[in-house]
């Protein structure tokens, strides 16, 4: 029988942390209240009694009152998590986070779900509060797939007793999926100079994977996990200010940052051809024998898909190297990526590229590998528009949908601040525009103008009650800061629709840092 960890107990011998008390003003229906079922609940995950942070007044919870006491608007913007969002089973503790109005300095945090015995209340003086981990564990156990109702009230005090308030302010559901999400993300950054810093899903900190020194160079950038995810391949560029032009660099990711044993000396050397740019893998040409880096590469005036056999002892082109044919287009290519099932490129064909990956008229389409060939494009219909510039493409884990970012064409896809992510079958259709691209609708943020750009898909998805559970992260400046970081957003299909939701911050991100560009994967991280 699951045993069922009531934690008031331990949380109150942290002597200089919360308090947990029993309340008098329904905060909890008491020990003994409720019969508690091991398998249905309700559960008694949250402590029967408020937290109380140091620094609130006394009596607290009384000052607060009943629930619905105070006035009913006016109260804190929670920015975090958003409401109707949705959490993967295995993701680090939940923070909650909010913006004040006018003098608050006390604020009462409340959930509330159908299967637990009592609330959680907390009352603190700060703006934010984090679940503990007893909690948090418990909850993500039990409490799946069911709404979490979250509200925040704010009121003014002076120590002793409230001078204002309570207001009410930002109130809705949450709730926990029955999935996990897979693997590990890389992003770049270019706070302290630029470097790619990585974590697992779950972890509360982040750890370099790889800094300029490690790879005798000024400047790391684009970058993807290679199939076994021993190594990360990176664009590598001796000019530190805008990593332009580039050279191909493979180090492993476990932070030993060591080269792969079978690159070739030879291989080296076209590696280090200057202007190679997003280097990216297929698990299919990654064995002995084929082992395969496809970049983006100038072929006289035009961008084209290249690849690169990294244990070659011939560098003439056509042995050691080639170009993939597409066969009838004049355009040139960038951002290209490989398919997980099939062996198709995904691509952004365009009149002009530059740097590999920026272009002002881009549109999406496929093109057959066929044994670094090439082969006849075919564009995405509905993501080939004249009217958008569609961009960093990227095929979902099962290559049923291709995620992407767009924006009015003309438009640079370089740092657009209009940029928005869309989802579209891979087959063409109706794009979708994400839900995660909207900032909360009472931080006064709106999108476009939040910069959410460079979507990637989780390596992974778990089908569950008819349901198919997507993972998608992807970089925005809507933070109180305005500095480039990294969310997470759900993504589900139930056979005949796709549901989005808004998104999820990665706190585990130094909030000051820039952060873009991520990659997701299954990276062999070492915390």
């Amino acid at each position: 029988m699951r045993r069922v960890l009531v934690l008031p107990v331990a949380l109150g011998l942290l002597a200089c942390g919360p308090s947990v008390s029993k309340s008098p003003t329904g905060d909890g229906p008491g020990s003994g209240s409720a019969t508690l079922d091991a398998f249905e609940g309700p559960f008694a995950d949250f402590p029967d009694g408020p937290i109380i942070e140091p620094g609130s007044p006394p009596g607290v919870p009384g000052l607060f009152g009943d629930p619905s006491s105070g006035a009913a608007t006016g109260g804190p913007c929670l920015v975090e998590p958003e409401v109707g969002t949705l959490y993967p089973r295995n993701w680090l503790r939940p923070r909650f986070s909010w913006v004040a109005t006018g003098s608050e300095n006390l604020f009462e945090l409340r959930l509330t779900a159908p299967n637990q015995a009592a609330p959680l209340v907390v009352y603190t003086t700060q703006t934010s509060w984090t679940m503990p981990a007893t909690i948090w564990t418990a909850l993500a156990q039990h409490t799946i797939d069911l709404p979490i109702t979250v509200s925040i009230r704010g009121a003014t005090s002076d120590g002793t007793t409230l001078t204002s308030g309570p207001e009410r302010g930002s109130s809705g559901d949450i709730a926990i999926a029955p999935a996990e999400a897979p693997g590990a993300i890389v992003y770049w950054t270019t706070s302290g100079g630029t470097g790619l810093r990585g974590f697992r899903i779950g972890d509360e900190t982040v750890r370099d994977i790889v800094r300029p020194v490690d790879a005798s160079t000024a400047c790391v950038g684009c970058h993807s996990s290679t199939p076994d995810g021993a190594y990360v391949g990176f664009s590598a560029s001796a000019v530190a200010g805008n990593g332009d032009p580039a050279t191909l660099g493979i180090l492993s990711a476990d932070g030993a940052k060591t080269v792969p044993p079978f690159i070739t000396p030879t291989a080296q050397g076209l590696m280090a051809r200057q202007g190679q740019e997003q280097p990216v893998f297929s698990r299919l040409h990654w064995q002995a024998g084929d082992r395969t880096a496809v970049t983006m590469f100038a072929v006289g005036a035009r961008f084209e898909m290249i690849w690169t056999d990294l244990e070659t002892s011939d560098a003439t082109q056509g042995v050691g190297w080639g170009v993939i044919g597409r066969t009838g287009e004049t355009n040139a290519a960038a951002y290209a990526s490989f398919a997980h099932v099939n062996d198709t490129l995904l691509y952004v064909s365009a009149p002009a590229v530059a740097s590999g990956v920026t272009t002002t008229s881009g549109d999406l389409a496929t093109v057959p590998y066929t044994a670094r060939a090439g082969g006849t494009p075919t564009p995405i219909t509905g993501a080939a528009t004249p009217e958008h510039n569609e961009y960093y493409p990227t095929f979902s884990p099962d290559d049923a949908y291709v995620a992407y970012n767009r924006v009015p064409d003309g438009q640079s896809s370089y740092n657009n601040s209009a940029a928005e992510v869309f989802a579209i079958p891979t087959g063409g259709g109706t794009p979708v525009r994400l839900r995660a691209n909207d900032p909360p609708a009472c931080s006064g943020r709106t999108s476009p103008g939040v910069t959410n750009s460079w979507p990637k898909w989780a390596p992974g998805l778990t089908d569950q009650t008819g349901k198919r559970y997507y993972w998608l992260t992807f970089s925005s400046t809507r933070g109180t800061g305005g500095n480039p970081q990294l969310y997470v957003t759900p993504v589900i299909d139930d056979g005949q629709t796709l549901t989005t939701f808004p998104a999820l911050y990665l706190w585990n991100q130094p909030a000051p840092e820039n952060n873009h560009t991520p990659a997701w994967d299954n990276f062999a991280i070492i915390q």
